[in-house]
């Protein structure tokens, strides 16, 4: 027979009843929603450039003071809802006194504390993996070696050589972040994945699927060129060039797995790599921002996009010919 549930400390722990639980509920999500702000609007950006321990200690200060706040503002309304009484109440005010100096104040603190380190912890090595990456660490998804079919975008900014030349190493390292920082937002909203990056070139991957439903890897592009554009002021003013780029497109298939002694990586081997770096090399001669090999353009190829042939080219270190296409978007792709 099932224990009723009682309060075992009334005089400092709140007694769950159907009107706090609500209450907590609505208080959970409208604080998860604040700290997600705080730290996207704010926090990660304002210890952008700290080293890695002292972004996560940094970061557990403010966020542990906010939970505090949060905790002592909530409690005295929670205590309130339980005795169906004023927020004023002698009793109410008694009760958070009391719970101020219990045990169970600091065991909540203290699981705050846990569960906020992790949390940052899991965040700063997910930022330096990549989010897919730690998932599948953790998971063992490659561990042994498996094929799959993958879209492969190649992208290399233009006239990154000169550009290095006139703006020095240190500041053309700045502009190489702030120019990636523009490309990021798009590559998460379509589900890419950035799998190196090699001086000024990208290399970014999507599973088939995720790649092809709704044209995810060429909104991508034209997602990332849109970011660029927007500003495009800050580039010039700061840097005198607005940054551009060309991409080579392709779909294949690769075998993965996991690979190194020192340093364990995700690694894609297989032909695919290869003839999407040979595409994007076509970029220049060829005048194209963007070039999709014949497999992808297959896939891709709807009302909403199509295609223009540029015809069939023997790639560097390949026998058989390539067709080769342009996206021509029909309608708005973002």
């Amino acid at each position: 027979m099932a224990t009723e549930y009682q309060n075992q400390r009334p005089e400092t722990d709140i007694t769950v009843t159907w009107d706090v639980l609500l209450f907590a509920s609505l208080a959970v999500f409208l604080v998860g929603i604040a700290v997600g702000a705080v730290e996207i609007l704010w926090l990660d950006k304002l210890f952008k450039h700290k080293a890695f321990w002292q972004k996560i200690l940094y970061k557990m200060g403010v966020y542990l003071l906010f939970m505090l706040v949060i905790n002592l503002v909530t409690f005295p309304i929670a205590a309130s809802i339980e005795l169906q009484s004023s927020i004023m109440d002698t009793e109410v005010w008694n009760k958070f006194s009391n719970y101020i100096i219990s045990p169970t104040f600091l065991s909540t603190m203290v699981s705050l504390s846990f569960s906020i380190f992790v949390s940052l912890l899991y965040s700063g090595i997910s930022e330096h993996l990549g989010h897919n990456v730690l998932l599948n660490f953790f998971s063992g998804k490659y561990h042994q070696p498996k094929e799959e079919s993958r879209v492969f975008m190649f992208l290399d900014m233009k006239s990154s050589t000169s550009l290095a030349e006139r703006l020095g190493h240190k500041k053309y390292f700045r502009f190489l972040s702030d120019y990636y920082n523009q490309l990021s937002n798009a590559i998460i909203q379509y589900n890419g994945e950035v799998y190196q990056y090699v001086g000024d070139e990208i290399v970014i991957t999507w599973k088939k699927d995720d790649g092809l439903q709704n044209h995810n890897c060429i909104r991508c592009v034209y997602a990332m060129k849109q970011s660029l554009q927007k500003r495009s002021t800050y580039f010039e003013e700061t840097y005198g060039v607005m940054p551009s780029f060309r991409a080579g497109l392709h779909l294949g298939r690769v075998t993965t797995g996991e690979i190194g002694a020192l340093k364990k990586e995700i690694f894609f081997t297989g032909d695919v790599l290869n003839v999407t770096a040979r595409i994007q090399k076509l970029c220049k001669p060829l005048k194209q921002d963007i070039i999709v090999s014949q497999q992808l353009a297959a896939q891709l190829m709807t009302t909403e996009f199509n295609f223009d042939s540029l015809g069939s080219f023997e790639l560097e270190g390949r026998k058989k010919s390539e067709s080769l296409f342009a996206p021509k978007p029909t309608s708005h792709v973002l």
